[in-house]
Formats: C-alpha cells, sequence, structure tokens
C-alpha cells in the first residue's frame, strides 16, 4: 500500500526542479490520491558560484544537503541528476531507481556555427574537464572558459561574455525547452558523455520498502545496467563528477557496450578503450574497462590531474 503523502527532496535549480516535478506528476497519475510535496534544498554546489567545481571538490557537491535532510526524515526521496551523484552513499541510503535515459549527448550552443567551423582560437564555455579534455584534444587551438550557473545562465554567457561557443548537455536543453538553440549535437565518439548523463537516479532509505517498492516503476532497465557499469567504472578509477573521466554505455539485445576515456586536462595526453558484455555483468564489466584504462596510461594521467593545481587551468567567469 502506498503512503498517502511522499516528499521530494530536490535543488531549486530550474532543471533540477522540472526533474522533480516530473516525478511528482508520475507519481500523482500511477497513485491518484496521493499527496505529493517538493522540498527545495540549497547544497554546496549551489551556493560556491564563483569557483570551478574541480576547485571544491567534485564529490557529493550537489546531493550532500539533501541527503542529510532524508536521513533527519525531513524528506522521502530525492531526485537527482545521475552526473551529479557520487559513488558512495551515506549509511541507509542508496539509489533505488534509474530513469529512462533523455538524449546523454552534449550540445553546442552557439551563434548557428557547427563545432569544426569554429574560428581559430575560439572561445568555448564549459563546465566540465571532462568536455575541456576532449574538445582540446580534437582543437587544441580552443581557448576553454570554465563557465557555472543554471542553464539560462550559461546560456546567456554566449552573449553577455562574448564567448564563441558554449558547450552542455543535450538532456537538459530539451527538458527545458531550449532545443531551438542547439546548433550542433555532438557524436558520442567526439565528446563521450559524463557518467549518467541524460538519466535521473532517485534515492531513498533503503531499509523503508513501503517507499521503495513505490517508486520501483521508475527504474528502466537498460538504461539502469548501462548506468551501473559507467558509475563502476569512475568508481574504480576513484573519480569525483568533475575529473576529466568519460564512459558511455549501451545496450542492444541483452549486450552492454561500455566505452571508456581517461585524458590530461588539456587534452594532449589520453587514454580510450571499450568493452561488451551481457549486461547481467555490467558493474564487472565497468571495473574490468577501468582496470584496463588505468593500465594503459589512465592511472598516471589522473595521478597528474589530482596532484595540479586546477586554479590554474582555466579562467572563471562568474
Amino acid at each position: 500500500m502506498p503512503p498517502k503523502e511522499l516528499r521530494i527532496g530536490t535543488r531549486a535549480s530550474q532543471l533540477a526542479l522540472w526533474q522533480a516535478n516530473w516525478v511528482k506528476s508520475e507519481l500523482e497519475k500511477r497513485y491518484p490520491g496521493m499527496r505529493v510535496t517538493l522540498t527545495k534544498i540549497k547544497t554546496i554546489g549551489d551556493k560556491i558560484l564563483d569557483v570551478p567545481l574541480a576547485q571544491v571538490g567534485g564529490k557529493g557537491l550537489f546531493v550532500k544537503e539533501i541527503e542529510e535532510a532524508m536521513l533527519r526524515g525531513e524528506i522521502d526521496i530525492a531526485v537527482h541528476s545521475m552526473k551529479d551523484v557520487p559513488t558512495d552513499f551515506p549509511e541507509g541510503l542508496g539509489l533505488c531507481c534509474i530513469t529512462e535515459r533523455e538524449d546523454p549527448r552534449d550540445a553546442v550552443i552557439s551563434r548557428n556555427v557547427k563545432f569544426a567551423d569554429l574560428p581559430q582560437g575560439a572561445r568555448i564555455g564549459t563546465s566540465a574537464l571532462r568536455r575541456q579534455a576532449q574538445l582540446l584534444k580534437v582543437r587544441p587551438d580552443l581557448e576553454m572558459i570554465i563557465i557555472r550557473g543554471n542553464v539560462e545562465t550559461r546560456i546567456r554567457k554566449l552573449e553577455d561574455d562574448k564567448l564563441d561557443a558554449v558547450i552542455l548537455a543535450a538532456a537538459g536543453l530539451k527538458r527545458l525547452g531550449f532545443t531551438e538553440k542547439v546548433a550542433e549535437y555532438l557524436d558520442p565518439d567526439l565528446s563521450i558523455p559524463a557518467i549518467g548523463q541524460g538519466a535521473l537516479g532517485i534515492e531513498c532509505r533503503l531499509a523503508d520498502p513501503v517507499i521503495t517498492e513505490t517508486i520501483a516503476f521508475f527504474n528502466h532497465p537498460d538504461t539502469s545496467f548501462a548506468v551501473r557499469a559507467e558509475r563502476a567504472l569512475l568508481k574504480r578509477c576513484e573519480g569525483g563528477c568533475q575529473v576529466p573521466i568519460a564512459a558511455h554505455g549501451t545496450v542492444n539485445g541483452g549486450v552492454l557496450r561500455l566505452v571508456g576515456f581517461i585524458a590530461a586536462v588539456d587534452g594532449r595526453r589520453s587514454v580510450r578503450a571499450e568493452i561488451s558484455g551481457p549486461v547481467a555483468e555490467c558493474e564487472h564489466l565497468g571495473i574490468r574497462l577501468a582496470d584496463q584504462l588505468l593500465a594503459d596510461g589512465g592511472k598516471a594521467i589522473l595521478e597528474e590531474v589530482y596532484q595540479r593545481e586546477i586554479a590554474g587551468e582555466a579562467k572563471t567567469i562568474v
């Protein structure tokens, strides 16, 4: 029997509220009469907007305060962008569902100019070292500008800060109705997505069977297999959300294909590999691919990244 009331914890950004309201709507459709409420929670990642995320420390920046509210019993579930979710959880909490993935690709917002046609030395705004590393690998002439803020703020920076292009996740643009601003969707072979990009995760108290059974219908098996493989790779590499590690899993006919990538921040050194196998072995496949990447040079690259002063790697626009 589902509860009469269910409380959702969420960040207060436009995209986070879209995601939480979508979950709210689906719950109300499935359980007529259930009262579903949203609790807006400000995380440290929302408070610190004048420093690159990699410099702050990428683990848990957008979930810690929400998880603390759940442990205090103030909310029942939390809706997260999967790319923001650390690979470890506080005791008693965990992911119960991973929703069907929206478009996982990166998208170019520009003055209708595709990536390959951007001028020499073009200034590109991005929030992720992963994107920076991959795009510099292809176009070392580019000047990468680390930008922060919500989706609308980042789009405005194209004009406000005279950038040539801004790179954002396609999923957020589609959810918020900004697809008309997209000049190009980047092929995942050019810009491998962030771990979990495009999928939502629903976190709850694992010892609460009423809640876990109530939200179980949100889980999308193929997306879950793919994202679990990606996250296993990330955990094996001991990477946070803001290091130049990328992975993208796809499922076809019960077979999972996983592509992984580790790079230096400037893109000059990188290692890429892929693996395939049955979906039931998704996490094992992620670990195997991580071990291969680390052995092929990824370990040395990551050690250098962690030791470097990230503050000096990119100019920050606030």
